[in-house]
């Protein structure tokens, strides 16, 4: 008998559920995606909030999203300097190899990674985090001290600066200028289930 902690023994029971329900109703496609491997369209760059899971927010099918999820989100700058960039990696995997021809940005309410953003006060004890988080320090100039909304604020700034540096890797912009590839932005509500989508023609968020 395996002896698994209650931790454990909670995964087992939702695979079991899984492998009850879920997988013979999705057998054919999972021996496909096996068969004839992974063809995302999307990939998404999403926060690792263990309450603004991807997959269960757009009701995904197994191999529909690419997703890559970090702190708060963050698509860091391109760079080629020999260390681990783990997030740069599976951006170029998913665009150069899966060749996804939409990337979607998605930020959160209650963003920890924003909180800390704005406080340095937190997780100054964690280690990498606060390098890591350092890389919004744009999107916090770059919003107004109006007090509680202000974490709302740079919530959505934030998806914008990773946009933005998306374009920054140049097989991005590539494929972008060829009208191969749109990115997109979006800010998940925690609590009410709204979602946002950045309106690139209005320039501001609008709720579906």
């Amino acid at each position: 008998m395996l002896a698994l902690s209650d931790d454990m023994a909670q995964l087992v029971a939702g695979y079991r559920s899984f492998r009850g329900g879920r997988w013979p109703r999705e057998r054919e496609r999972y021996a496909e995606l096996a068969a004839l491997g992974q063809r995302p369209r999307t990939l998404v760059i999403a926060c690792s909030d263990s309450r603004s899971d991807p997959s269960t927010i757009f009701n995904s099918r197994p191999g529909e999203l690419f997703v890559i999820r970090n702190i708060a989100a963050v698509v860091p700058p391109p760079e080629i300097d020999g260390a681990h960039h783990g997030t740069s990696a599976a951006i170029a995997f998913a665009v150069t190899v899966l060749n996804v021809s939409n990337i979607l940005v998605m930020g959160h309410a209650q963003c920890s990674g924003v909180a800390a953003a704005l406080d340095n006060t937190i997780g100054e004890n964690v280690p990498f985090l606060r390098a890591w988080i350092d890389l919004l320090s744009p999107a916090v100039e770059s919003t107004a001290d109006d007090g509680a909304g202000r974490h709302a604020s740079l919530e959505r700034a934030s998806v914008l600066l990773s946009m933005r540096r998306l374009i920054s890797f140049p097989f991005v912009a590539e494929r972008v200028r060829q009208g191969t590839l749109a990115i997109n932005g979006a800010r998940f509500g925690i609590a009410d289930g709204n979602l946002e989508i950045y309106d690139e023609t209005t320039k501001a968020f609008v709720a579906i």
